[in-house]
C-alpha cells in the first residue's frame, strides 16, 4: 500500500480516532510528512518514543521536526533535563555549592549548639516571667458554682411527663437561669497598672557566654516593647540586660525610652555612661544634646550637635535640632538688655586686678547659625519610635535602572548626577533621588541619560516630555530608539519588557556592525539590571562580566555584579566587587554599607583569617579614580561656596580664638607663663586687632622679666585702644624693669588720670618718683656714668627673635623670616605656622628642602591636620616639584607614615583632595630614575 493511499483518509473529512491505538503502516515517513493533523502527530512520536513497535532514532527526529513546523510550543516537544551533577556545571560552580551546603552545615550545628545552651538557663528566664503583653484584664474561673451540680453531673437527668409541662413557668425559669448567671460568675479583675518586672537578673551561676546570649536577649526584649510603643516595658527589659553585662547599646537604647518618657535626668545619666566608655558615640552625643534641650541648657546641647556634625556632617536629625537650638538662642539674645552686652563686653576683658594673676572668665561665643558639615539636608525628628536613630535608607538588592551615560573608565564625566535641558526635564525630587544615589525603589543607579550628559525623561511626572528618539552616543536611530524604550519601560517598572528592548538593541549592534565599546557596554549593564530586578542574578553577572570586558572598571556594572553576587551568597567574590566599587568612588554609600554587612559575614564564616580566603581585589588605575568629576559648577554656585567657606573660616577661627586664650588664661592662673606665651602668640596669629591679647602677653612677658617685649605688646594694644588702662599700667612696669623711670612715671600718671582709684598705681608712683630721684643724683654725681636710659629707646624697634617673628610684626608692616634650620619638633611648627599664616608657599619649600624626609613623620606629628596637608602639597606642587621631584617623592613616601595621617585623611575636604591630586598627576609625569609612574600610581593610592 502506498503512501498516498494511506494518507487518502486524512484528506476527506472523516474525524481521526485519538483515544484509538495507531496503526503501524502510519509510521512512516511519507504519511508523517504528509500529516496535518498535530494531535495525531503527538500520538504517532508518543508511539515511537515509547518503542513499542521499534527504536527508530532518525524516524523519531524527523517527526519532532515536523511537529515543530505545525506547533513549535507543542507540549509533546518538551524534554526532561536530567539531574545536573558535578559534570554538568563548571568548577567555580560547583566548588560554590559545595561551600554552601557546607556552610549550612556549620551554621545548623552552631544553631543546635546554642540551643542546647540555651536549656541551662531557661528556669532562671522563666522565673520572672512576665504576661503577655496587652492582657491586663483577667478573670478568675472556679470549678463549679454548686458543688450538688458536680456530685449529680454524672447522672442523667429523669425526663418530665405531660402534666409537669403543663404547670411549667417558662419566665420563672429563664429569671432562676439569669440569676445563677449573674451570682455564680465573678466579676472581672483589671490590672490597671504595668507588670511587675525585676530590673536585675542573678547571673551568678552562669558562664561568661551564657550572660552574653542572656544579655542580648533581653535587650531584644526591650526593643520588641519599644517598637510597640511601651516605653516603661522596655526600659525594665533594657536594665535586666544592663545587670547582666553593661553594654553600649543597651544604655544608648535606654536613654531613647527615657527620652519618650520624658525622664531627662535618667536619659542624662545612661548618656554619660556611654560616653564613660565610648567618648565619641554618636547616638549618645545626639541623645545628650535632646536632653540638653529639653533642660534648658541650650549652648551645651550646641556644643554636642557640633561634635556629632563634624563626624556625620549628613545627620539630618542633628541638623534639625541644631537649627531650632539657634533659632531660640537668636531669640534669647534679641530680647536681652544693652546693660548685659555691656557686662559681657567687660568679662571678656583678660585679667581682673593690675598686679595679680587671675586670668579672664571669659563666655564662650554663641557661634552663627550655618549648620557644620556641608550643605543643609532634610531634617528628621530627633524623637520617635526608631530609638532615636538617623535612619538611613536601605539599599534593595536591584540596581536602580539603566543609565545611558558613558561608562569609559579613562575619560569623560559620570553623568548620573548631570544637568538638563529643556528637552529633557526632570524634577528636583528626581534629581535628589539621583544624587543619592538611590531611586524610589531603592536602588543606587541613576536617572537614565543620554551620552550627551542629558537626563532621558521619564514618564510619570508632570510637565514632563518623552523623546524616544533623542540620540544615544553612536548607536542608528533605530537601536537608539529600542535604548530609549527600554529605559521608559525600565521606570515604569515594567522590567521585563524593557529586558526585551535591551535585548534586541543588542542583537541589533551585532547585526550593524558599528564598533562602539562604550554603547555596548552600556547596553549590557542596563539589561543587567533588568536581570536584576526580575531576580535573575546569574544572567545579571553574566551581562555585568561582558560589560566589563568591554569597558574595566565601570561603575554600575560592577556595582550590579557586586550585588547579584550577595544575593547568590557568593560573598567573597561580591567583596572584592565592592571594594573595587570603593576605589574607584568612595561617596557610593550603598558599597559601604554592604561592605561592613559582608565582612561579619565573612568574619563569621571564615574566622580571623577570612581576609586570606579571598580573591585578589584589582587595584583600580589613578585614572579611574578621577575621571568621575563633576561639571564645573556655575558662578552662582561657586560665589555661594566662597561665601560658606568664608563663613566656615570664619565660626572656626573664632572658636578656635576662644579656645586657645581659655587655655593661656588657665595657664596663667597655673603659674605657667610661658605655655601661655604660647597660646596668646596663636590669638594673635588668628586675630591681630584683639587688645586683650597684648596685655594678657604683656602680663606674662612681664612675670618672666622679660621687659622688652611686655613694652612692644603694650605699645600695640596701645595703637588698637590707646585709652587702655591696662596698657599704661604694665608699660609702666616693663619701662621700672627697663629703669626708665620717667617713662614709668608718665605712664602711671596717666593711669591715675583715667581712674584716680587705682591704689596699686599710686604705690608704684611713689615708688618709682624715689627710684627717679636717687638715678638722678646718680646721674650728677658721676656725669661720666652712661644713661641707662639711653637703649630703653630702642627696645621699640625690631625684636630679636629666634627663626620667625610674632603674628603682630605683619600688623606692624615687618617682614617675617622662617627658620629653615629647626631643630625640634616645636620649632619646625612655628616656622610652618608663620608660612601658613602668610600664605608663603615658597618659604614652605625651602622648609622642606632643607628638612630630611625620613624627619618629616615626626616633626609634623602635634601639627598634622587637613590645612597643613594642603599647604605641604601646593608647596611642594608649586615650588619643589619643578627643583627636586625625588625630593619631592620621598617626602610623600614618608609623609603618609606620620601619625593621625589616616584619621586627617578621612576628614578632607574636596579642595584639599583636588590638591592632593594634581600633585599626583604631575608627579607621575614626570621621568625619574627613582621612581616609575607605577610607583607614583601605587603611592597615590595611599593618599587618594
Amino acid at each position: 500500500m502506498s503512501a498516498d493511499a494511506v494518507f487518502s483518509p486524512l484528506n476527506q473529512s472523516t474525524s481521526v480516532d485519538y483515544s484509538g491505538k495507531v496503526p503501524v503502516e502510519h509510521l512512516d515517513y511519507g504519511y508523517i510528512e504528509k500529516c496535518k493533523d498535530v494531535k495525531y502527530l503527538e500520538m504517532i512520536l508518543r508511539v515511537l518514543r515509547s518503542g513499542e513497535e521499534g527504536i527508530y532514532p532518525h524516524l523519531i527526529k524527523f517527526c519532532e521536526s515536523h511537529l515543530e513546523k505545525l506547533d513549535p510550543l507543542s507540549r509533546a516537544l518538551r524534554k526532561e533535563n536530567p539531574v545536573t551533577t558535578a559534570a554538568s556545571l563548571s568548577y567555580d560552580e560547583w566548588s560554590q555549592i559545595v561551600d554552601d551546603l557546607k556552610m549550612w552545615q556549620e551554621e545548623t550545628k552552631n544553631t543546635e549548639t546554642s540551643l542546647k545552651l540555651q536549656s541551662v538557663f531557661d528556669d532562671l528566664v522563666n522565673q520572672n516571667m512576665p504576661p503577655i503583653r496587652g492582657s491586663n484584664c483577667s478573670i478568675s474561673l472556679s470549678q463549679s458554682s454548686d458543688p450538688k451540680e458536680k456530685k449529680n453531673s454524672s447522672k442523667h437527668t429523669l425526663p418530665r411527663d405531660y402534666g409537669e409541662w403543663d404547670k411549667f413557668d417558662v419566665e420563672k425559669e429563664c429569671e432562676k437561669v439569669d440569676g445563677n448567671l449573674v451570682k455564680n460568675e465573678p466579676s472581672a479583675i483589671i490590672n490597671t497598672g504595668h507588670p511587675q518586672i525585676k530590673t536585675t537578673v542573678d547571673t551568678s551561676l552562669l558562664t561568661q557566654q551564657e550572660k552574653l546570649l542572656l544579655a542580648n536577649r533581653e535587650k531584644d526584649k526591650g526593643n520588641e516593647a519599644f517598637r510597640a510603643n511601651d516605653y516603661e516595658e522596655a526600659v525594665a527589659y533594657y536594665s535586666r540586660s544592663l545587670s547582666i553585662i553593661p553594654t553600649v547599646v543597651a544604655y544608648n537604647n535606654r536613654a531613647q525610652a527615657e527620652i519618650n518618657l520624658k525622664h531627662w535626668h535618667n536619659a542624662m545619666r545612661d548618656c554619660l555612661s556611654v560616653l564613660e566608655l565610648e567618648p565619641a558615640n554618636m547616638k549618645a552625643l545626639l541623645r545628650r544634646a535632646t536632653v540638653y534641650n529639653h533642660m534648658g541648657n541650650f549652648q551645651m546641647a550646641a556644643e554636642d550637635l557640633r561634635v556629632v556634625l563634624r563626624k556625620e556632617p549628613q545627620n539630618a536629625a542633628a541638623t534639625k535640632l541644631l537649627s531650632e537650638i539657634e533659632k531660640k538662642t537668636m531669640k534669647e539674645c534679641q530680647q536681652q538688655s544693652k546693660g548685659k552686652k555691656i557686662l559681657i563686653q567687660e568679662v571678656e576683658e583678660e585679667v581682673n586686678n593690675c598686679d595679680e594673676t587671675k586670668a579672664e572668665q571669659t563666655a564662650r561665643p554663641v557661634e552663627p547659625s550655618q549648620p557644620v558639615g556641608g550643605e543643609e539636608s532634610s531634617a528628621a525628628p530627633a524623637e520617635r519610635g526608631d530609638m532615636g536613630n538617623a535612619q538611613k535608607k536601605s539599599h534593595s538588592r536591584g540596581d536602580g535602572g539603566p543609565h545611558s551615560e558613558s561608562n569609559n573608565s579613562h575619560h569623560g564625566h559620570w553623568k548620573s548626577k548631570g544637568g538638563s535641558a529643556d528637552k529633557y526635564r526632570v524634577t528636583q525630587e528626581s534629581k535628589e533621588k539621583v544624587a543619592n544615589g538611590t531611586s524610589k525603589r531603592g536602588s543606587t543607579a541613576s536617572v537614565p541619560a543620554d551620552q550627551s550628559g542629558k537626563e532621558t525623561p521619564v514618564g510619570g511626572y508632570a510637565g514632563e516630555t518623552v523623546n524616544l528618539d533623542a540620540p544615544c552616543g553612536a548607536l542608528p536611530p533605530p537601536l537608539a530608539r529600542l535604548k530609549n524604550e527600554g529605559n521608559l519601560l525600565f521606570k515604569n517598572g515594567q522590567f521585563a519588557d524593557a529586558l526585551e528592548k535591551y535585548s534586541q538593541a543588542i542583537q541589533g549592534y551585532t547585526d550593524s556592525g558599528i564598533d562602539s565599546p562604550e554603547d555596548l557596554c552600556i547596553l549590557y549593564s542596563n539589561r543587567a539590571a533588568c536581570y536584576l530586578k526580575d531576580g535573575n542574578s546569574q544572567e545579571c553577572i553574566q551581562d555585568c562580566t561582558r560589560a566589563l570586558e568591554l569597558q574595566s572598571f565601570s561603575l554600575k556594572p560592577l556595582l550590579r555584579r557586586a550585588m547579584a553576587y550577595e544575593s547568590l551568597e557568593r560573598y567573597r567574590k561580591a567583596y572584592v566587587d565592592y571594594k573595587t566599587v570603593l576605589q574607584i568612588d568612595i561617596s557610593v554609600q550603598a558599597a559601604h554599607d554592604s561592605v561592613n554587612r559582608i565582612t561579619r559575614l565573612l568574619i563569621e564564616q571564615d574566622g580571623a583569617d577570612w581576609r586570606e580566603k579571598l580573591p585578589e581585589i584589582p587595584l583600580v588605575p589613578l585614572s579611574a579614580q578621577q575621571h568621575r568629576r563633576e561639571e564645573p559648577p556655575s558662578t552662582e554656585v561657586l560665589q555661594a561656596r566662597a561665601e560658606k567657606a568664608a563663613r566656615d573660616a570664619e565660626r572656626k577661627a573664632e572658636v578656635r580664638f576662644a579656645a586657645l586664650k581659655q587655655e593661656g588664661n588657665d595657664f596663667v592662673k597655673k603659674g605657667q607663663f610661658q605655655d601661655a606665651l604660647g597660646k596668646y602668640t596663636e590669638c594673635l596669629k588668628l586675630k591681630p586687632e584683639e587688645c586683650a591679647i597684648y596685655t594678657n602677653r604683656a602680663l606674662c612677658y612681664l612675670k618672666l622679666e622679660r621687659f622688652a617685649e611686655a613694652k612692644q605688646d603694650c605699645d600695640a594694644a596701645l595703637k588698637v585702644e590707646p585709652t587702655n588702662k591696662k596698657a599704661f599700667y604694665r608699660r609702666a612696669l616693663a619701662n621700672k624693669g627697663l629703669k626708665d623711670y620717667l617713662a614709668c612715671s608718665s605712664d602711671l600718671q596717666e593711669v591715675l588720670h583715667q581712674d584716680p582709684n587705682v591704689q596699686e598705681a599710686e604705690k608704684e608712683l611713689e615708688e618709682v618718683t624715689v627710684l627717679l630721684r636717687q638715678s638722678l643724683a646718680n646721674a650728677n654725681a658721676s656725669p661720666a656714668k652712661p644713661r641707662k636710659t639711653v637703649p630703653i629707646t630702642e627696645v621699640d624697634g625690631d625684636e630679636e627673635m629666634t627663626g620667625f617673628s610674632y603674628s603682630e610684626s605683619s600688623h606692624r608692616g615687618e617682614d617675617i623670616t622662617i627658620n629653615l634650620q629647626p631643630t625640634d619638633a616645636y620649632e619646625f611648627g612655628q616656622a610652618l605656622n608663620a608660612a601658613r599664616s602668610s600664605g608663603n608657599t615658597a618659604a614652605c619649600a625651602d622648609l622642606l628642602a632643607s628638612t630630611t624626609p625620613e624627619m618629616l613623620p615626626q616633626l609634623l606629628s602635634t601639627q598634622l591636620d587637613g590645612n597643613t596637608i594642603s599647604f605641604l602639597m601646593q608647596a611642594l606642587d608649586s615650588h619643589l616639584l619643578e627643583k627636586d621631584p625625588n625630593l619631592v617623592y620621598r617626602h610623600l613616601n614618608h609623609l603618609h607614615t606620620a601619625d593621625r595621617f589616616s584619621v586627617v585623611l578621612m576628614l578632607l575636604e574636596k579642595d584639599e583632595r583636588r590638591h592632593m591630586t594634581q600633585l599626583f598627576e604631575h608627579l607621575s609625569a614626570v621621568q625619574s630614575t627613582e621612581f616609575t609612574k607605577n610607583d607614583v600610581q601605587n603611592l597615590a593610592n595611599k593618599y587618594i
